[in-house]
């Protein structure tokens, strides 16, 4: 029975975050959407299927609490592989949501970063806001068997559980196989498990309002200043951290690509992007870039956004402050 007999579903809503990340990179990078998960607009939809689940009105159906769990790195390990203004970003779009961050320090095993105990910490977490604010159906984000004896538990005390989960596979830039599935006692043990793949194709194909508002629909931030412009007439060649330069881009593929720079290419990803959406870009496109240098000391590609073919060095010039000024009416 709800709390003193109120008709209010109380809903919580607990993330495993790195699940979460990994499914909003495959929307953005992989599914023909290529567009991130919006946190808001998953919100609400959970508010309107637990109220159809429920069978009460969706302003009966509240979300009064939610917590996001996710391992991370320290402030220099981010710094050093570029990931500072996304995970700041990420902290300020569930500061802004009122969703509760929980970090523990990934930990570096046989030479790979890896997330320990941050489930048992999600699951103790879970249950003791169960019990002490008498969730009536606790929606958990998460894919992974390790959450079994959680959902378990919330079923002695009558809390529901309503699972969204996501099963798809691809192919990754390095030509892996990589494969998201659901544990199998997880759906088993859920209330109401909930494969957001289908719901979302389906919602997709039928062109459903809060479908499209599951997914953000502007462009991503960029973490970097657009470079001043330079007035090349060709392939630039790479020169010490700082050069700007200009050249093509080839083997595009799931959020990475390489600038044409002869002998060793340089390697950029969508964090390198100054301005620009990376999903815009085709293989062949011209790009201006700053050299820069990664966390492994090689040269790579910062600053990175889409120009025109290099023209006559007069023509590019005033191309280039023509589209300044268009900026500046902006």
């Amino acid at each position: 029975m709800n709390q003193m007999n109120s008709p209010l579903i109380r809903i919580g809503v607990f993330y495993d975050g790195n699940y979460f990340l990994k499914i909003s990179d495959y929307y953005y990078f992989q599914h023909e959407r290529k567009a991130r998960i919006s946190l808001e607009g998953l919100h609400e939809y959970i508010r309107h299927q637990v109220a159809e689940e429920e069978d009460v009105d969706v302003r009966l159906s509240q979300i009064t609490d939610s917590h996001f769990f996710r391992g991370r790195l320290s402030a220099t390990e981010a710094r050093d592989k570029d990931r500072l203004f996304h995970d700041r970003l990420l902290d300020d779009i569930l500061m802004n949501l009122g969703i509760t961050t929980h970090y523990m320090p990934l930990k570096t095993r046989d030479g790979r970063l890896q997330e320990k105990g941050i489930d048992v910490w999600l699951a103790l977490e879970a249950l003791e806001l169960a019990l002490h604010k008498s969730f009536d159906v606790i929606v958990l984000i998460a894919g992974d068997s390790d959450y079994v004896p959680l959902i378990k538990k919330l079923n002695t005390i009558g809390t529901r559980v309503m699972l969204l989960n996501w099963d798809f596979k691809y192919v990754d830039f390095k030509g892996e196989n990589r494969v998201t599935r659901a544990s199998q006692q997880l759906l088993e043990h859920a209330t109401y498990p909930i494969g957001m793949h289908d719901v979302i194709d389906a919602g997709l194909a039928a062109n459903e309002e809060i479908i499209e508002n599951l997914f953000v629909n502007q462009p991503e931030p960029v973490a970097f200043p657009a470079p001043k412009p330079v007035r090349p007439t060709g392939p630039t060649a790479a020169g010490p951290v700082g050069t700007v330069g200009i050249s093509t881009i080839k083997n595009l593929k799931n959020g990475f690509g390489f600038v044409v720079m002869p002998p060793n290419n340089l390697f950029f990803s969508y964090a390198d992007m100054s301005e620009g959406d990376f999903n815009d870009l085709r293989e062949g496109d011209w790009v201006e870039f700053t050299v820069g240098r990664n966390h492994r000391d090689e040269d790579c590609a910062r600053n990175v956004r889409k120009v025109q073919p290099p023209q006559d060095g007069e023509e590019y010039e005033e191309e280039q402050e023509e589209s300044a000024s268009s900026s500046d009416r902006l």
